[in-house]
């Protein structure tokens, strides 16, 4: 039996194939000796260049997506101007997770987008990526993008204010099923860059409608509305309170009388309205009638209901 191995296309430096023939004579009485032969010989001229098209292929494909991040990192910067960045949010999204806000106590998530719907900045508030619900990276995204979505210069709907327009029967209904999240986006990268400075949405559009607390629509100085902030990590009604204390510590929540919403209050024009009963929640499918404002949520706990009309009033 012969065996033949091709050529190895290795280094450029000359490596040598052991190339091995085994031969091996039968006769009808016993088998005879095995003859081993051994031949070296370099590259070939053709196997070279080869190798060094790969070699280039590759370094530019490394370099190609270094340039890529760098662009994009310049691209988010730019278009974010005017917004907090990752330091202001994490900062902000932990002086307000550190209060009681009728919730579980739990970590959070935060995202911020601008007025098209790129991610600016994501960010957490325990001690890794781990230490809260891993889903909620996205909700927060898609919060943000909620809020930012459904907002206008006058007019500021948070998620919260969504709920009960969108049930069955509702003025909005379909409306959650609208601006799907771009999966792509959502998951793309490494997961140990999120939350970090260098997480993979930032730049990215992210999509998705959310309809409960947590999404709230950001006006800087002037009353110009940015794009907005989403939060997510614990109740529906605790997110929107740590939203509201987030925004107010990032002093993104200039709306004057300029702005108004549909809570009824016009001090927190864009705040929850828990005027749905938890008992007529349990007995009818069509939560619509449930809210006599139409703009309604239910109420977490009696905890979170209260915090959440004591909550700072908007700016000026």
């Amino acid at each position: 039996m012969t065996v033949t191995a091709r050529p190895a296309r290795n280094s450029q430096h000359g490596l040598w194939l052991a190339l091995s023939t085994y031969r091996q004579t039968r006769s009808h009485t016993a088998p005879g000796p095995a003859l081993v032969a051994v031949v070296m010989r370099p590259l070939s001229p053709i196997d070279e260049r080869m190798k060094m098209k790969r070699q280039g292929v590759v370094l530019a494909s490394a370099l190609g997506l270094g340039a890529l991040l760098q662009a994009s990192a310049a691209f988010a910067h730019s278009a974010c101007a005017g917004l907090p960045g990752y330091t202001a949010l994490q900062q902000a999204l932990l002086n307000a997770r550190e209060q009681s806000n009728g919730g579980f106590n739990l970590d959070m998530w935060g995202t911020i987008v601008n007025r098209d719907g790129i991610v600016c900045a994501v960010a957490f508030t325990g001690a890794d990526r781990g230490a809260q619900w891993p889903g909620s990276r996205v909700i927060s995204a898609q919060k943000a993008n909620t809020a930012n979505a459904f907002s206008l210069p006058h007019l500021a709907l948070s998620t919260a204010n969504l709920y009960s327009a969108v049930q069955p029967g509702g003025t909005l209904y379909g409306l959650q099923h609208s601006n799907p999240v771009d999966t792509a986006a959502a998951y793309a990268g490494p997961s140990t860059a999120y939350g970090t400075a260098e997480d993979p949405l930032v730049g990215q559009k992210i999509g998705g409608v959310n309809v409960f607390g947590g999404g709230l629509a950001l006006y800087g100085p002037g009353h110009v509305l940015l794009g907005a902030l989403g939060v997510s990590g614990d109740s529906s009604c605790a997110d929107h309170n740590i939203a509201w204390r987030t925004r107010h510590n990032l002093g993104m929540d200039y709306f004057g009388a300029v702005v108004g919403g549909v809570s009824g209050d016009g001090l927190r024009p864009d705040n929850i309205v828990n005027d749905i009963a938890a008992a007529s929640l349990a007995t009818t499918v069509d939560g619509v009638n449930n809210s006599p404002s139409g703009w309604g949520h239910p109420s977490c706990s009696a905890v979170a209901t209260a915090i959440a009309a004591g909550l700072p009033q908007v700016s000026p």
